[in-house]
């Protein structure tokens, strides 16, 4: 009787084993998307997808933070962190290749420790810079000379330069700013500014600069607003046409640094901000300027051809 029993559960046992094996039969195996790979979206064209980090120039930053979100819209699977901390910060991390991008102010090739010969430049958009005041100082136009002046601590009053009889506090971008780089070099002539108080961020900047009397320092174009005052050279202007025609001197290229040539997503993205849906709206109204409008060209000595 026992024997019967047990023979009943093990056929019981192999025909429900059997019939288990039979309906996993048209079941797939789990796949999971690289993380830079392309799927199709809704309407059918390729959508890129993963996750990639871009480090660097505060002047860059609200560019590439508004291209990203863009691109993130037409892309779900897509996801770009956007960091600032400096041009020196970003060139250094992508140099480590602890970063997919590094976004700067400067050629790689200016920055002291650089590996500018393993890094691949793209030249994403060119960005005017210029002196900005807290508005009540009662300047609008000085001469450059009157500028450096200011920054090497010859000029220490407003009223000296028909404004107010005010002292004039100077505020600095750190050490490692490509914007503190590319103003030192066009704007100061190389001149060394005096030590003061220094910053990281150009919108901390711009919010000292508006929030304290007698105070000046520079940022890019894409930070002016109506907080602050942007000083004219030499009866110059700091706008767009005149960068374009280096009537302006204080400009720069805005770079993304890649460690080697760019690919998967990285490549879509920094494509996708040079292509003429980026440059030729989001850029421009942006206050950036697209490369392909500049009449001028300069290389990694500053000289204009």
């Amino acid at each position: 009787m026992k024997k019967n029993l047990l023979a009943a559960f093990s056929f019981v046992l192999i025909l429900t084993l059997a019939l288990v094996g039979c309906g996993n039969t048209n079941t797939q195996p789990e796949t999971k998307t690289s993380p830079e790979s392309n799927v199709k979206n809704e309407e059918g064209k390729e959508s890129a997808s993963g996750s990639i980090t871009a480090v660097g120039s505060s002047a860059l930053q609200p560019l590439v933070e508004a291209a990203a979100q863009q691109f993130a819209a037409e892309n779900a699977g897509a996801v770009i962190n956007v960091q600032g901390g400096g041009s020196g910060t970003g060139l250094s991390k992508i140099s480590e290749g602890a970063v997919d991008i590094g976004n700067s102010d400067v050629f790689a090739e200016e920055k002291e420790g650089i590996p500018a010969e393993k890094l691949v430049d793209h030249k994403v958009a060119v960005v005017g810079m210029g002196p900005v005041t807290h508005p009540e100082v009662g300047v609008k136009d000085i001469t450059q000379d009157q500028l450096i002046d200011i920054f090497t601590g010859k000029v220490t009053n407003w009223k000296e330069l028909g404004g107010k009889d005010q002292k004039i506090v100077i505020i600095n971008r750190a050490q490692g700013s490509g914007t503190r780089a590319t103003f030192e070099q066009f704007g100061l002539k190389g001149a060394e500014p005096i030590a003061a108080q220094e910053q990281d961020s150009s919108g901390t900047v711009r919010k000292i600069v508006s929030e304290t009397p007698g105070a000046i320092s520079y940022l890019a174009f894409s930070y002016f607003d109506d907080s602050i005052v942007a000083l004219s050279l030499d009866g110059n202007e700091p706008t767009q046409e005149n960068v374009e025609t280096d009537a302006w001197k204080i400009w720069a290229y805005q770079h993304m640094y890649t460690n080697g040539e760019a690919t998967g997503l990285t490549k879509a993205f920094i494509d996708y901000i040079l292509s003429p849906e980026i440059q030729d709206t989001l850029v421009k109204e942006m206050d950036y300027l697209p490369v392909t409008g500049m009449k001028v060209e300069r290389d990694a000595e500053g000289n204009v051809k």
